[in-house]
């Protein structure tokens, strides 16, 4: 409906056009004079050109009625009207307004930068009904294109001063039109759900939220009619045909019901398969055997299609770039067979002319140049052309569909490849603020260039800030030096953690290290696939414990840590995190050999990576070790778009320097260099939530019925415990992860769910010294421990106990508590209720979780959430069911 808007009241257009003056009927006479009355824009002389009335011809009604037709033609007037006194005609005109403004109202899912282009009025234009109604089909076909065939668009006009307008658009959306239904008609042999199952559009469910595939497309609709003949031929239907496809909109245009008929045809056998080839280096003998058919396979198709696609990519490994492939089928309708004979047509052998590249702006050619596995003058070989396609790819340059182009040369043997890119971004400039599940609140900072001065190198630096760690970082790498294939990088660092423990579920603060150091590198490949690496690093490595909370009090003035003789308390810290105190320097040289046929190293789809590596401490420095690591991932394509990645890893560090007795509970490995396991390695576990670890429990004399002491210690259930992990020399992890495809709607937003199986253990570490041991303490006995803290030990290497008096007291809460005095021959324990350490986890059974994850691509940053479930585990382990981390790289 169209309106106007006139001093705040809406009139239809339609009423304007009725109200319009009737020609009036004229008596036959000659025209004398013709005035145009009502003109403001437009003179009076241009207003006569465009009808045919003249002075000096005869006044007739028919003539009349033509000149009234041909100025509303004009669309320039709102309404026209003829007089004729005696000879004198009196053209009485009112001017359509001209356009002031053009404004759009109630357009949500279509925001304006996408309407206005379609709108062929704009302001300064003079005002006509016949464009408005334009404008509203063509925002009503916008909207249809969106699946909203239930949207409306009611045109209002506003009318200011000076003859000017306002054009209001006002819009009522409507819903989005769904798929109510699909219904097939004709099929026998396969099922409803079986069939709606191989189409792109869906029957609207509420589960589909994410999805756009149950919205209604008209083109979408020719697509399944393919997807349909597709299944039936690789089915073996070959005469299969859909006679029809009609989709009918409900009477309250929300749904759409789709109905196919469908004629399947009878269901064909491979018959005789054979190859003739022209080529010389093709021999049929040699080529029949290797075809994937078989006579009495059902006819597929699909399989056809692929035989002559890797007959072609097989010819083109001999440099056949244009062998022609052509099936000819021959179908035997009485036995329901299909003879297949595939022709491979004589041609010469191609060599490449020019490779040229099109497309970069800033990146050099020879950056891409150099991927190109051929040469200018080699001869073709398909294979190699992939194989440079992926490597462009992998560099994270350019688009992710780049392919390279053949193109016929000057000569019949002669091919021009064409790499056609699309330059990405590759500066990125980060500055996040986030919350992490593993780091709590985190600021970070980085500026990074992939490809800095369009030469491939990188360039990086980045600072970041949480809870619990504070690093700062340079890197440069230059991946061809002096133009050879040699990488060469250095890395500066500074890192200062903290490491944690777990009191009572509560993160607390251990030990901090802080670390400064760099690393030079250098890569060369050996093979296509197979590449070595040197490393050279020298790092300083500075560990901490707050003297004030686990430094002893050796001056007796109750304040520890305040004198230069106070040492690390192992009552309080432990052993394991005493041990693990002071400076220490950490040169090492490192070798790598990596082995990578993946397609995309940014974000694989198929193909294999295999890195094994060494590590030597001990050129000069204070640490000395051997560390080796192997990794391994593969990477499948299943079932259409899922995308399948096993990937297993390991390692082991050996200690070269003796750093005391086992029996003293000191491990040779350095708590720092030893490995860890959890959270987010293995999820479904904490954070360093699997592997050995030494937890401590407050305990209390136990009390018989009457309420005596009893010569047993329990623990207090809401007593103090603290959860320490202290890694091991080993450690092994496997996943299995499925990546699920997303509709294109969901892949906009960067969606990716995935569900995967963990599993994985960390082991071997020489058992600390425990402080008390559950099995042998008794009431009223304490370990025994010298000046300097340490346990004083037996003629066979066990710790001492000695009784010391002790009364038994009720703390305010109501709780037995024991103090102590003073014991003889040792340091008095400065805790009041005794504790008991214990020691779990040092087992290479496997831990095992399962659970489903999201990846998202989010405006904020990248986003991860995992709900995870161990099923296997031991203990002391420590599990989590939810995890997540966002506004950091993982």
């Amino acid at each position: 409906m169209c309106g106007t808007i006139l001093g705040g009241t809406a009139v239809p257009l339609q009423a304007q056009e009725a109200a319009q003056a009737a020609p009036v009927v004229p008596a036959e006479d000659t025209i004398k004079s013709i005035v145009v009355s009502g003109a403001q824009r437009l003179e009076p002389t241009t207003v006569l050109s465009y009808m045919q009335l003249r002075v000096g011809q005869t006044y007739t009604q028919e003539s009349a009625d033509q000149a009234l037709k041909d100025l509303f033609e004009t669309e320039l007037f709102k309404d026209v009207s003829i007089r004729n006194n005696d000879g004198a005609v009196v053209i009485d005109v009112v001017e359509n307004p001209v356009i002031n403004r053009i404004l759009l109202e109630g357009n949500k899912r279509i925001k304006e930068d996408k309407i206005y282009p379609e709108i062929r009025l704009a302001p300064r234009q003079i005002f006509t009904r016949s464009k408005v109604r334009a404008d509203v089909a063509r925002i009503i076909e916008l909207y249809k294109r969106k699946g909203r065939f239930a949207a409306n668009v009611e045109p209002k006009m506003v009318q200011l001063d000076q003859n000017r307008v306002d054009i209001v658009f006002e819009i009522n959306e409507g819903p989005k039109s769904k798929v109510q239904q699909i219904n097939i008609i004709g099929n026998e042999e396969f099922s409803d759900g079986k069939l709606r199952g191989e189409m792109v559009t869906k029957q609207s469910r509420f589960y589909r939220f994410f999805s756009s595939s149950d919205t209604y497309d008209p083109d979408r609709l020719a697509f399944d009619q393919q997807k349909l003949r597709q299944f039936y031929l690789t089915e073996g239907y070959a005469d299969f045909r859909v006679i029809s496809a009609i989709a009918e909109l409900t009477p309250d245009k929300r749904d759409f019901i789709i109905t196919y008929v469908v004629e399947e045809g009878d269901r064909y056998q491979f018959g005789e398969v054979s190859v003739e080839s022209d080529i010389r280096d093709f021999t049929p003998e040699f080529l029949t055997p290797q075809l994937p058919m078989k006579t009495g396979d059902f006819y597929n198709a699909k399989q056809v299609e692929d035989t002559v696609e890797r007959l072609s990519e097989t010819a083109g490994l001999f440099g056949y770039a244009f062998a022609d492939v052509r099936p000819e089928f021959t179908r035997n309708k009485d036995t329901l067979t299909m003879d297949i004979l595939f022709q491979v047509a004589e041609s010469d052998r191609v060599y490449v002319e020019r490779i040229d590249i099109n497309g970069n702006t800033l990146t050099q050619d020879k950056v891409v140049r150099r991927e190109f596995r051929l040469n200018e003058g080699d001869a073709f070989n398909s294979f190699q052309v992939k194989r440079s396609a992926n490597r462009i790819k992998s560099l994270g340059f350019f688009q992710d569909e780049l392919e390279i182009e053949q193109r016929q040369g000057s000569a019949p043997d002669r091919i021009i490849l064409e790499a056609n890119v699309e330059e990405r971004a590759t500066g990125e400039l980060q500055l996040s603020a986030g919350f992490s599940s593993v780091e709590n609140f985190i600021l970070q900072a980085s500026i990074r260039q992939r490809n800095f001065r369009g030469k491939g190198q990188e360039l990086r630096a980045s600072a970041s800030y949480s809870s619990y760690s504070q690093s700062i970082e340079l890197g440069f790498t230059e991946p061809y030096l002096f133009d050879r294939n040699i990488a060469v990088g250095a890395d500066i660092f500074r890192r200062d953690t903290n490491s944690f423990n777990f009191v009572n579920n509560n993160r607390e603060t251990t030990f901090e290290q802080l670390t400064t150091g760099f690393q030079i590198r250098a890569g060369v490949p050996i093979t296509e696939y197979l590449s070595a690496s040197l490393r050279y690093g020298l790092s300083h490595d500075d560990v901490t414990l707050e003297p004030s909370l686990f430094f002893q009090d050796s001056n007796g003035d109750g304040i520890r840590g305040n004198s230069p003789g106070d040492q690390c308390d192992p009552l309080v810290a432990g052993r394991f995190l005493c041990d693990a105190l002071g400076s220490r320097t950490t040169s090492s040289l490192g070798a790598s050999l990596i082995y990578d046929d993946r397609d995309n190293r940014i974000r694989p789809t198929r193909g294999q990576s295999i890195v094994g590596s060494v590590d030597f401490a001990g050129l000069g420095g204070s640490v000395k070790y051997l560390r080796g690591r192997l990794n391994a991932s593969k990477h499948w394509r299943v079932l259409g778009d899922f995308i399948f990645t096993a990937s297993a890893e390991g390692g082991y560090i050996h200690p070269l320097e003796d750093r005391g007795s086992a029996a003293d509970g000191i491990d040779d490995v350095r708590l720092t260099d030893r490995f860890f396991l959890g959270e987010p390695q293995i999820r479904g576990f904490d954070i360093r939530g699997v592997g050995p670890r030494v937890v401590r429990s407050t305990t209390i004399p136990g009390l018989d019925t009457n309420g005596n002491p009893i010569n047993q210690l329990v623990e207090v259930t809401n007593g103090t415990q603290t959860d320490d992990a202290i890694g091991g020399r080993a450690y092994y992890l496997a996943r299995a992860e499925l990546e699920i495809p997303l509709g294109s709607g969901a892949r906009e937003l960067g969606l990716r769910p995935s569900i995967f199986v963990d599993v994985g253990a960390v082991f071997n570490v020489v058992q600390p010294l425990l402080l008390t041991d559950a099995q042998t303490q008794s009431f009223g006995s304490r370990q025994v421990f010298d000046a300097a803290g340490d346990p004083v030990l037996d003629a066979d290497g066990n710790a001492t106990f000695e009784t010391a008096p002790q009364y038994l007291t009720v703390n305010a809460a109501g709780e037995a508590v024991t103090t102590f005095d003073a014991m003889t021959g040792g340091v008095a324990n400065p805790i009041a209720t005794s504790f008991t350490e214990r020691f779990f986890g040092d087992s290479i059974n496997p831990r095992l979780s399962v659970g489903i994850g999201v990846n998202w691509n989010s405006p904020f940053g990248p986003f991860r959430i995992d709900v995870a479930k161990a099923l296997l585990k031991e203990p002391g382990d420590d599990t989590k069911l939810f995890t997540f981390n966002v506004g950091t790289q993982f």
